[in-house]
């Protein structure tokens, strides 16, 4: 069984109020996530995060399939840290910690996904194919998005 890691971080030029106010607000993961993902919230983000929050999602990774993503809030910490866990949906894993600090000028956002691909050996041939450079550019559109929204950071 192979588990991967992605592991991002981002400075950027906010408060912690601000930055808690923004990333979680699960209605807010629409505007971070590129378009022709056709990402759409079903239910769960009526309210303020917390902890055993399920949340609905539709999701179209790859060639168009649609999938329904279900996760859950495990953790949260106000104003540090929350942590989504998949319940249902493409992965045979995902749990995905999101953490924030206060840096001078702003703060650093620290996300670590661990995950695992489903169909054994398929899945493994197909995760630096697919899966990982996927992977990769959303967080890098999450990455230009946020900076688009908050400006860039600059000591």
């Amino acid at each position: 069984m192979k588990i991967y890691t992605l592991h991002k971080k981002q400075k950027l030029p906010i408060s912690m109020d601000e930055a808690w106010d923004f990333l979680s607000d699960p209605k807010n993961l629409k505007t971070i996530t590129p378009d022709y993902m056709g990402f759409n919230i079903l239910s769960g983000a009526d309210r303020a995060m917390f902890a055993g929050q399920i949340i609905q999602y539709i999701v179209t990774p790859v060639l168009g399939i649609k999938t329904k993503w279900v996760t859950e809030i495990t953790h949260c910490i106000d104003k540090s840290y929350f942590v989504d866990e998949q319940r249902f949906g493409p992965y045979a894993l995902w749990h995905h910690k999101h953490f924030i600090k206060p840096i001078k000028n702003g703060v650093e956002m620290e996300d670590i996904i661990d995950y695992k691909i489903p169909f054994g050996f398929l899945g493994q041939l197909a995760h630096p194919i697919l899966v990982k450079p996927k992977l990769e550019e959303i967080f890098n559109y999450r990455t230009k998005k946020l900076e688009d929204i908050f400006g860039k950071y600059e000591l």
